[in-house]
């Protein structure tokens, strides 16, 4: 048990019980998505997990200190305060050293998670290299996290606002292990498929818990990234994403928007020029990340 951070109370059952936990970003809940679905998307999200026979961690800082596994009255506090920070892993002292409260994104996730002792994580899309790169050097915090935290996470690629092929390039050369979910190409976020291939794919949680422990046993201290895309049915319309995008870099572009604030101006200039379909292939992907995440937490566990 770490003493910087405390457990909420079905974390702390399921470890006395043997029970997988498979760990929870709180960012998607925060800033991510309109109230009040966004705590109804929180409630829906655990509830996966336990059907699947794992306990759900998910993780915030609160009032200065890192929790692990939120109550119910904490949860609806993630949801509902309106100045919660949105905390990277650099910020995490800061907030801590303050007793402020904020959410946690993908770097700060996988840091608190993996002190915890927590093997599996599931997010939505990762963080990764922004077009223009050369121009801004404008890279997610989420990828050193990631190089750096030796953590199973399941995510559906990084968002495809993204330059896609710089950001695998950048994760072999920063040695984060990548392999498809029953795929070849690496997912696009709202879409099934990147068009980017993957040199390797493993079709079941118990091929994926095998290279866990095969991880472990050769002490890496890198992240296995699981890369499992939305299922066809439920991926956004090809032709309406290229559009959209293409009209939200332009508007960037037009705008001046740069730095932290071009993610979330991006992603919310494709959901309003899809209709709010976006924001639908979004969820029904990170449904699908937490299911397969809990599933891997389980049968790495046997």
């Amino acid at each position: 048990m770490d003493q910087a951070i405390e457990y909420g109370e079905e974390v702390l059952a399921a470890r006395r019980a043997g029970v997988p936990i498979v760990a929870l970003e709180s960012t998607i809940i925060s800033h991510g998505l309109p109230r009040p679905r966004n705590a109804e998307v929180a409630r829906e999200l655990e509830a996966i997990v336990r059907a699947e026979g794992a306990c759900p961690a998910t993780i915030a800082v609160l009032d200065g200190v890192a929790r692990v596994g939120l109550g119910a009255a904490e949860l609806e506090r993630v949801a509902n305060e309106s100045d919660l920070h949105k905390l990277g892993r650099r910020e995490l002292p800061l907030a801590m050293a303050a007793k402020a409260s904020g959410a946690t994104t993908v770097s700060a996730t996988a840091t608190l998670a993996q002190r915890a002792g927590i093997a599996v994580f599931s997010t939505g899309g990762l963080g990764g290299v922004h077009r223009g790169y050369v121009e801004s050097f404008d890279e997610s915090a989420d990828l050193l996290a990631l190089a750096e935290t030796p953590i199973t996470v399941v995510a559906a690629g990084v968002k495809s606002i993204l330059d896609v092929p710089a950001t695998l390039e950048r994760l072999e050369t920063l040695c984060v292990t990548v392999v498809g979910y029953a795929t070849t190409t690496f997912p696009g976020f709202y879409l099934n498929s990147s068009g980017s291939p993957l040199s390797w794919s493993l079709d079941s949680p118990e091929a994926v818990a095998a290279v866990m422990a095969a991880r472990e046993a050769l002490g890496l201290h890198s992240a296995l990234l699981v890369a499992n895309p939305v299922p066809l049915a439920e991926q956004l319309d090809p032709s309406l994403h290229d559009e959209a995008l293409a009209e939200a870099l332009e508007g960037a572009q037009r705008d001046g928007v740069r730095g932290q604030q071009i993610t979330p101006y991006l992603l919310a200039r494709l959901v309003e020029a899809t209709g709010g379909a976006a924001l639908e292939a979004n969820l029904a992907a990170v449904r699908n990340n937490v299911r397969l995440g809990a599933r891997i937490a389980v049968a790495a566990a046997r």
